[in-house]
């Protein structure tokens, strides 16, 4: 039978891996001049880690999760998104003693059972930050600023912010109830899965995309809050100003997860990819870290789907820094050459250059022809009776100057 890939996957071969690499190298930057450390966490975990942190009435739980049971009978599922196994490998390490603010960062594949589209896979990675021990709104508008400088760090033009509060317990309640009486009358004209939601969870009727323009006149959550989350929300702001942060206030933004308060935000872009436009987001979750079994710790956090940027980079046209030019090629003409070169190339690598060699028994012009594809700086060429004399010529591609060495000096004439 012919093998192809899972629906939903992608295959990232050599032309390609390297613009990953170079905008996971600008996260891994990133990360360490705002003090982010990473984190890295299993890709499966106990299906009641996210069923309980993400949520039982949203459609990650309901419909999207890769849920399997392992030889014991225990129930797993591959992680659908990072912010829970992060915040179970917090309180499992009990990393809340530390006296600092926990700020981390994960970079990996995440799993969902979606309808494979453009920038939607079943298989797909991400980049995200959490910040774990803090209250304050001086660090909500972090996070938000830090999106936004990865941005324009790999590149991307056309990004903006949009920012929300949904809201402390209280104001929730009090937001419900006044959601359900604009709900109720249109209820069974709603998809089956908001007329699922609206009783659990009616903040998750605004989220939904089928009805989406029936919920235009709802009212508005930022009506419903209390002091306490007002002026959480006002001293985000604040902050983003402070910081010069452009944002924008959307007060139908509730996003898709059950374990947000106060603050929500969603990463926009301009170009969009099909339907698509957002490519992160995130928010608060002050009660998601006792839900899973720690102390009363808030925390915030955001993530970026890393396919949506390398679609969204592709569409820009970005130039990318993905260029990997080889150090040395090495050309062998004989039987004592090449043993001679299967040499030096081992010892030019122990210093530190990139080097290569033929392995196809080609003669000089294809191989010089294979120096030009691997964009060497330098070819090298040892024959039998350059061997004998103790010397190699070494030649520079770019102004095509060829000199002769000794062998012993090889390392140093290239340096």
């Amino acid at each position: 039978m012919d093998f192809q890939k899972p629906k939903g996957t992608l295959d990232f071969l050599p032309g390609t891996v390297e613009k990953w690499q170079y905008v996971e190298r600008k996260a891994h930057d990133l990360a360490r001049r705002f003090n982010y450390r990473e984190v890295r966490t299993p890709i499966f975990e106990y299906t009641q880690l996210f069923q309980r942190g993400v949520g039982e009435t949203t459609d990650i739980v309901q419909k999207e999760m890769f849920s399997f049971q392992d030889m014991g009978g225990r129930n797993m599922t591959l992680r659908p998104e990072g912010t829970a196994g992060v915040v179970r490998a917090y309180v499992e390490n009990k990393l809340f003693g530390e006296p600092d603010v926990s700020k981390l960062f994960y970079i990996g594949p995440m799993f969902r059972q979606e309808r494979p589209q453009a920038g939607r896979y079943r298989q797909f990675h991400q980049f995200g930050i959490e910040a774990i021990g803090s209250v304050e709104p001086a660090i909500d508008a972090e996070v938000i600023a830090f999106g936004l400088q990865f941005f324009e760090d790999i590149g991307l033009k056309g990004t903006s912010v949009e920012i929300n509060s949904v809201g402390n317990t209280a104001s929730r309640e009090a937001y419900n109830e006044r959601l359900l009486a604009f709900l109720n009358p249109m209820r069974d004209s709603l998809c089956k899965d908001c007329q699922n939601r609206i009783d659990r969870n009616p903040l998750r009727v605004l989220d939904c995309k089928v009805d989406h323009d029936k919920f235009a006149d709802a009212p508005s959550i930022l009506d419903s809050l209390d002091e306490e989350s007002l002026t959480h929300f006002e001293a985000v702001q604040r902050n983003l100003t402070a910081m010069g942060v452009a944002y924008t206030i959307n007060p139908r933004l509730v996003r898709g997860l059950d374990y947000y308060t106060l603050t929500a935000f969603e990463f926009k872009t301009q170009s969009g990819i099909g339907a698509i436009d957002t490519i992160g987001g995130g928010g608060r979750y002050n009660k998601l870290v006792a839900e899973v079994g720690g102390p009363d710790q808030p925390g915030i956090g955001m993530a970026i789907g890393m396919e949506r940027l390398q679609l969204l980079l592709a569409d820009q046209q970005t130039e990318i820094d993905d260029k990997r030019p080889l150090d040395v090629y090495l050309i062998a003409l004989g039987e004592k050459a090449s043993a001679e070169i299967t040499k030096q190339l081992h010892a030019l690598r122990k210093l530190g250059f990139s080097a290569e060699r033929d392995y196809l028994d080609r003669k000089m012009k294809a191989q010089m022809k294979s120096a030009d594809r691997l964009e060497a700086r330098y070819t090298v060429i040892l024959g039998d009776d350059e061997l004998e004399r103790g010397e190699i010529a070494v030649k520079s591609m770019e102004t095509r100057e060829q000199v002769t060495v000794k062998l012993e000096d090889l390392a140093s004439a290239l340096k």
